[in-house]
């Protein structure tokens, strides 16, 4: 493999690890964000004569802090410097650059939890950490809340502006400080593996990086919760979830990177080491009694990771659980969830009737999904035009490819093409 690629591979898969060990080192957001890109440039230059180093990841972060400190320098003569800024330099240059890889593993979770200090909107929390800890960018934040990209970067600012001007340190919380900031943290990984899961945009159907990324770090909030002997079923409600997901990946899509829908795949390649790994944490969790929603998520998966075929499932079990979800989170997705649940219980009728419903109150029109499942019940109704018509509107408002190929598929078979 040429350097350039190997370098490319590095910081589609590495960089934001990079970065958030920078923002710690440096306790600047964009300073951390200039020397991380100039580290890389360097990487491209030296690395073709030098050779790959032993510890990439090390020498990009090491790199990155005297960039930062040539960065700062070039912007005044050191002995004219504000006292600050001589103060910080001084802190980088004294910083060990043999920094330990345990330290370097958790800076992400550091990140997570500053950008997630009570202290910031809450609105502003997610999309901060989305977008400065695992690299979405701002029209990919901005498409998941359903507002405008220039809205959603000005959050983003503001958020860095806060954590600037408090003095938010770059640290994991004190088991008091936990609680309040544990909501938002589990909210964030779980946005970061959905969007590995199923990306809201672009020629493939998932982004292992993310997905991977956030099942590691959902492992090392789960590890910290012990070691400060903080139990919060929900980290282990939330890692199962994902684990549960993650097992059918290879089940996900086809040969030619068609999406299989769930009924149809096929289950001796769902991964049984995940499957067991997310059903122990569900059970775990289920046994605390303090559980929530993403354990309640967890356990309608683990009911489907049970069934050898898919007229094996147990749909009553799913729309029990659908229920007592509802109680917990009642929103309009996991109203359409249900469903599909009680569709496949009882009848398709019943299911389609509480969709149109759905539709009827104006929350899932933009919502592609929702148009593809109503599409997906009136073609087994017979009602080919109408299913046209429901498939139409939802590849209207597909945004990535494999799904659109999807819909335009189904298009094609209720119209007789």
């Amino acid at each position: 493999m040429m350097t350039a690629e190997i370098v490319d591979n590095i910081y589609r898969f590495e960089s934001r690890k990079v970065f958030a060990t920078l923002v710690r080192v440096l306790g600047d957001f964009d300073l951390a964000e200039e020397a991380m890109h100039d580290a890389f440039a360097a990487a491209l230059q030296q690395w073709p004569q030098q050779g790959v180093p032993e510890n990439p990841t090390a020498w990009l972060i090491s790199a990155g802090r005297f960039k930062a400190v040539d960065a700062i320098r070039r912007r005044a003569r050191l002995s004219e410097l504000h006292p600050d800024l001589s103060r910080r330099i001084a802190e980088i240059e004294s910083a060990n650059q043999l920094l330990a890889q345990r330290d370097i593993e958790d800076d992400r979770l550091r990140l997570i939890f500053t950008c997630c200090h009570p202290a910031i909107d809450p609105k502003v929390q997610v999309p901060l950490t989305l977008r400065e800890v695992c690299g979405l960018t701002t029209e990919e934040i901005a498409r998941a809340f359903l507002i405008s990209p220039a809205t959603m970067a000005q959050r983003i600012v503001r958020g860095k502006a806060k954590i600037r001007d408090a003095g938010i340190p770059f640290a994991i919380p004190s088991l008091t400080e936990l609680p309040a900031r544990m909501d938002s943290v589990l909210s964030v990984i779980y946005l970061v593996f959905n969007e590995g899961y199923c990306a809201s945009i672009g020629d493939s159907l998932t982004r292992v990086d993310l997905s991977d990324e956030a099942i590691r770090l959902a492992r090392l909030l789960v590890q910290l919760c012990e070691d400060l002997e903080a139990n919060d079923p929900e980290a282990k409600g939330l890692l199962a979830l994902m684990l549960l997901h993650e097992s059918r990946r290879n089940g996900r899509i086809d040969e030619e990177g068609n999406i299989v829908l769930l009924e149809a795949q096929d289950r001796t390649l769902w991964d049984q080491k995940l499957i067991a790994e997310g059903r122990a944490l569900v059970e775990q969790s289920l046994r605390s009694r303090r559980f929530g929603a993403y354990t309640i998520q967890a356990a309608i998966s683990a009911v489907h990771s049970v069934a050898p075929t898919a007229s094996d499932t147990d749909w009553s079990q799913i729309v029990a659980l659908y229920d007592v979800l509802l109680r917990i989170e009642n929103s309009p997705v996991v109203e359409l969830n249900r469903a599909v649940a009680i569709a496949m219980r009882d009848n398709v009728a019943s299911g389609l009737e509480i969709i149109d419903t759905l539709l009827a109150s104006g929350e899932l029109q933009d919502y592609y999904l929702a148009h593809s499942a109503r599409g997906e019940f009136l073609k087994r109704l017979g009602r080919n035009q109408e299913a046209k018509s429901a498939f139409e509107k939802s590849l209207a408002l597909a945004k990535q490819e494999p799904e659109q190929r999807f819909l335009r598929k189904q298009i094609a078979l209720v119209s007789g093409d």
